[in-house]
């Protein structure tokens, strides 16, 4: 028998609480979390009707949305947490989180990437500071909805840092993980210097396997979480700068008056990234390279590196498996069911109630691409 890895769940149960980070606690924080994604390399467990975020996938007792509110909790007032949903999910967002106000739901008409989104919540805070508040000394985190972290502790650290440099700087501050392994699922930043928090010099999107491993081996790079700190001002400035049509429809817009002022700027607003229309091309970039347990949950063979393995290293979330000459496998269910596995060898085998998932680990990419024929085919 092999040395059993432990599980997420037991993992999330070991978790401390930093004093430190509650402590910091004040009104001039906020957090937006991003929540308007449909999780399509999750499919099947993961739909238009239920996406990744509101999924317990890794058998903790929480979903993915309600594990992230709690982390950021922790640092930011719950008042303070913006949640950036799609309309269809927003009895969902309410239902995972029912502490949150409702006014904290703002919930966008039609997907148009991160930027917009960004946008949205900051005219919203915008709107709830007072007016004499120095806009430079608003601290903003912004998250994504369906990540892991497992060390809690060193995140609440790394946010104090990020926040105080956001709010004594005009910089634009993203959170770095040192890479593990040449992954190609991942985009990466470039960086120099050797201090905690660095210059961003470069970005790249999702290199190929040979690139990433160069990456790897010159070790001034990192992989892009997604997980952003700044300040209300610094932000603002970014959009006016870099993408201006977008600051003035927002921040011209009474976003708590019409009903239908948000769906007039969502129509015809660009559907741009962060990275792409902000932080490339800006030169007040840095980033913080960090170890706190984090997986972006991509894919499921990603998920696969936080589960529990048997001795054979299958994975397994979900069910009670049953393996026989198999190895190297993930098994996901989510009824508790028996599945029997035979012969297999790094496989991903997902059962749900009206679809089946069966596909090699090295074609996990594969399944996006099924998502997309299966939407053409309205199937």
């Amino acid at each position: 028998m092999g040395v059993r890895r432990l599980k997420v769940a037991e993992r999330v149960m070991l978790m401390g609480v930093s004093t430190l980070a509650i402590m910091n606690k004040t009104e001039h924080t906020f957090a937006v979390i991003m929540a308007g994604g449909i999780g399509s390399r999750f499919w099947p467990m993961s739909r238009n009707s239920k996406p990744k975020q509101f999924l317990d996938i890794l058998g903790t007792g929480q979903s993915l949305i309600q594990m992230t509110y709690t982390r950021l909790s922790k640092v930011v007032p719950p008042s303070n947490i913006l949640v950036v949903t799609n309309e269809l999910y927003r009895a969902q967002v309410e239902s995972h989180l029912p502490l949150i106000p409702t006014s904290n739901i703002l919930c966008e008409p039609h997907m148009r990437n991160t930027a917009p989104c960004i946008a949205y919540a900051n005219a919203v805070i915008s709107d709830r500071v007072p007016s004499e508040t120095d806009p430079s000394k608003i601290g903003i985190i912004v998250a994504p909805s369906d990540h892991l972290i497992l060390d809690s502790i060193e995140f609440e650290r790394i946010l104090s840092i990020a926040l105080t440099n956001a709010c004594s700087t005009s910089s634009l501050t993203t959170l770095g993980i040192k890479p593990t392994r040449p992954d190609t699922g991942y985009g990466y930043i470039k960086f120099s210097g050797k201090t905690e928090i660095a210059q961003v010099e470069r970005f790249t999107e999702k290199p190929d396997l040979e690139t990433a491993k160069t990456f790897l081996t010159q070790g001034d790079y990192c992989w892009n979480s997604g997980i952003f700190v700044w300040s209300l001002k610094s932000i603002s400035e970014s959009f006016s700068k870099h993408l201006g049509a977008l600051s003035v429809a927002f921040n011209g817009a009474k976003l708590c008056g019409e009903p239908g002022e948000v769906d007039a700027i969502y129509e015809n607003c660009e559907s741009i990234s962060l990275d792409y229309g902000i932080l490339e091309k800006s030169s007040e970039v840095h980033v913080i390279s960090c170890e706190f347990g984090w997986s972006d949950l991509g894919t499921w063979t990603s998920l696969a590196h936080n589960l529990g393995t048997d001795s054979n290293g299958n994975s397994s979330s979900g069910t009670n498996l049953f393996s026989s000459e198999s190895s190297g496998n993930v098994v996901v269910s989510d009824d508790n069911k028996l599945i029997a596995i035979r012969g297999l060898k790094d496989f991903i085998v997902v059962d749900t109630p009206d679809a089946l998932l069966v596909c090699p680990k090295s074609d996990e990419q594969w399944v996006k691409d099924l998502v997309g024929e299966l939407k053409e085919g309205n199937k």
